[in-house]
């Protein structure tokens, strides 16, 4: 049970980007909160608080208020999530939530709160010193993301022909960060538009420079370097951890269609993959990896979206596919459990994009880890397990970015072979890491800590 270190209440707003993987950490962090006494108002679009409203644990004290997305020119009409279009068309959105600012004021000047938790709405803190209440820029990225996007000289070119190594300003951890070719070319987008006339690290720098504290949804046994860093940028402002904010995983609540069929298969041999609402791959990319999957010879489940341009996951299936591998592989193009989906004790590796919420799903649950990277913030995640943490192996790509089945099965077959070397490696560091993130305590403390620094401020 969370313990309540302080008598104060507040009233806190919390206002997301418009994406199902950065709304559902703010409600997380706000069920935190509540049951803690606190007041929550939660601003989102309608098609969100759909999907949220059966996370929310404490309808008396979190109360969603619905904001209308204006509709701009390039993006679909009825647009009102990131997980509705392709990523070359998350800046319209932006544009269309910055749009909102005029409302956004006015409820804020209704509803009167103490703070106001955001991330990508830069302008929040100039409404905090017009109406008196604390601002706070909260990151459910890891900390290493962060600062990473704070390195000077991100945009200079490759040393060598295979790798980028940034070389880190005086008083960066100690660590160095090593970016694939392929993936330093990924990282450009912190300087493109987001938004009409900013750039990604422009929204970025002027929230965290602008706001009275930066929370991050991280812990300092994994990244306390990289938050002391990113507090010195930033003249010693607070940097506050919420810890990972993630209950253990258990079977309670699988679907019957999921447990039916992963209870056929012995402990610790079903491969489970997922992208994320947002990563679609391309048909071929799709095919190699239903492919890798079939090569290993292990049964699998994988939920992805369909792939682009393609009406159903059944149509972008390889010929012959659902033949040959039978009930052993499961293809679904639907979103599913996947904490559930991670405790059952028939799946044994978790084949992951490195979303941050899938990262620490994956260092609580006892699957093996094996990483394919697709955005900025998920080649860092990868970055901090496989490379630092070595608790997951990488999936190999080549030049621009692309893996094949073969590459893919290798991966999933080392993380699982218990007599190799790096089997043996990441499974020792992983149980290590598992045992600090599931003490009894480790959360509900770093809440606990979470408030009272609130109460500084």
């Amino acid at each position: 049970m969370a313990s309540d270190c302080n008598p104060k209440k507040f009233h806190i707003v919390m206002f997301p980007w418009f994406a199902i993987g950065h709304m559902t950490p703010f409600l997380h962090l706000s069920n935190e909160l509540a049951e803690r006494g606190h007041q929550i108002s939660l601003l989102c679009p309608k098609k969100a608080q759909i999907q949220l409203e059966h996370l929310n644990m404490h309808k008396d004290k979190i109360t969603f208020h619905v904001l209308p997305v204006p509709h701009v020119e390039g993006l679909p009409v009825g647009t009102e999530t990131a997980s509705e279009i392709p990523m070359f068309l998350t800046g319209h959105l932006v544009t269309a939530m910055d749009l909102l600012q005029d409302q956004v004021k006015a409820l804020l000047q209704d509803l009167n709160p103490d703070f106001v938790f955001f991330d990508f709405s830069h302008w929040i803190p100039e409404l905090a010193k017009e109406f008196g209440f604390k601002s706070v820029c909260y990151s459910v990225v890891c900390a290493a993301s962060l600062a990473i996007a704070l390195v000077p000289g991100l945009k200079k070119a490759p040393k060598t022909e295979d790798s980028a190594l940034m070389e880190p300003p005086e008083g960066y951890p100690s660590t160095k960060v090593l970016l694939k070719k392929h993936e330093t070319q990924k990282m450009s987008f912190l300087f493109m538009e987001f938004g009409k006339g900013i750039t990604f690290y422009e929204r970025l720098t002027t929230a965290m420079r602008n706001c009275d504290a930066i929370g991050i949804r991280s812990c300092r046994e994994l990244e306390g370097e990289f938050c002391d860093y990113i507090g010195g940028q930033y003249w010693g402002k607070p940097v506050i951890l919420t810890g990972p904010i993630l209950h253990e995983p258990v079977e309670v609540n699988l679907e019957d269609r999921w447990k039916n069929w992963l209870d056929k298969f012995d402990p610790g041999t079903v491969v489970y993959c997922a992208f994320g609402t947002q990563v679609i791959l391309e048909k071929e990319q799709f095919q190699e990896l239903v492919l890798g999957f079939e090569l290993t010879g292990l049964p699998f489940l994988v939920a992805l979206r369909t792939p682009d341009g393609i009406s159903s996951i059944e149509e972008a299936l390889p010929e012959g596919f659902q033949e040959r591998v039978g009930e052993r592989g499961v293809i679904y193009g639907g979103m599913v459990d996947q904490p559930a989906i991670l405790g059952h004790k028939s799946v044994g590796c978790f084949v992951s994009h490195c979303g941050f919420g899938s990262m620490w799903e994956s260092l609580m649950s006892s699957c093996q880890i094996v990483l394919i990277p697709f955005l900025g913030d998920q080649i860092l995640n990868t970055r901090l397990l496989a490379d630092e943490l070595e608790v997951a192996v990488e999936v190999e790509r080549d030049e621009i970015a692309r893996f094949s089945k073969e590459g893919l099965c290798n991966a999933v077959l080392c993380a699982m072979d218990k007599d190799s070397k790096v089997g043996q490696t990441i499974r020792k560091k992983h149980q290590r890491w598992m045992k600090t993130i599931l003490k009894p305590d480790f959360g509900s403390n770093y809440m606990d800590e979470f408030v009272q620094q609130l109460n500084r401020l």
